[in-house]
């Protein structure tokens, strides 16, 4: 019950931070720019 109730807390926290659903898709699309960006520098020699 315990675990249930902190998951739905942080996925609460979590959507109001983005604000709206558009919002964390933006968010979702930065996050992989920034992975896609690390790899990228790691790749060039």
């Amino acid at each position: 019950m315990v675990k249930t109730l902190f998951v739905v807390l942080l996925l609460g926290a979590f959507l109001a931070g983005c604000n709206t659903m558009q919002g964390f898709g933006r968010d979702v699309e930065k996050l992989g720019d920034k992975i896609e960006d690390k790899a990228t520098e790691k790749k060039r020699y």
